[in-house]
């Protein structure tokens, strides 16, 4: 299985904002659906990648030990669909309500969202502060498939604690690590080639 690191944006950037479908509830989702939260944690996952279903109970988890804090959380999928079915809206429906989530599943379809946010594989993961500005981005923790190292999200968790408390997220931040976003044909940024 081939894998693709994060780009690791610059820290600083500014949230790009965005207009995507939540695929259980069909509501636009967008920056100012989370206007007035301390943090806002913008992921790229799907439904189809090994590195992402190794995470997911605990991508679970965190919304919900997140949901009654000052915190935005949405995820989006950026897949093409056509070569890549399970992430399709429909099959992202699917996931959404199974796991369940509790946070909005996106689907990127134009793939436009995961170019602006430098999105290069799943999982993908910015936070930004309440300026949304982006203070993290990287890896989940440093769990991977076959390592034995256990799922805990150590290293977005301390990321996200520290916006919340006001405090300064740590510089010394390591790219996620997963499957490649599955580019439509002809559309790959070249930040991915």
């Amino acid at each position: 299985m081939s894998v693709t690191p994060s780009t690791m944006l610059e820290l600083g950037t500014p949230a790009p904002d965005f207009v995507l479908p939540d695929v259980a509830s069909g509501r636009l989702i967008t920056l100012a659906t989370f206007e007035g939260k301390a943090a806002l944690l913008v992921m790229f996952i799907c439904r189809h990648c090994p590195f992402v279903k190794h995470i997911q109970a605990e991508l679970v988890k965190l919304g919900h030990d997140y949901a009654n804090k000052n915190v935005g959380i949405v995820a989006i999928s950026s897949n093409d669909a056509r070569d890549y079915p399970d992430d399709a809206a429909k099959s992202l429906r699917e996931m959404a309500r199974s796991l369940p989530l509790n946070f909005p599943l996106c689907y990127d379809q134009s793939q436009e969202t995961a170019k602006a946010y430098t999105a290069a594989c799943t999982p993908d993961f910015f936070l930004f502060d309440a300026r949304r500005r982006l203070v993290y981005r990287g890896q989940f923790d440093d769990s991977r498939p076959g390592n034995d190292i256990p799922v805990t999200g150590k290293d977005l968790r301390a990321a996200m604690n520290a916006v919340l408390k006001g405090k300064p997220v740590s510089s010394d931040q390591k790219p996620s690590r997963g499957c490649g976003i599955k580019w439509k044909p002809g559309h790959e940024p070249a930040y991915a080639r």
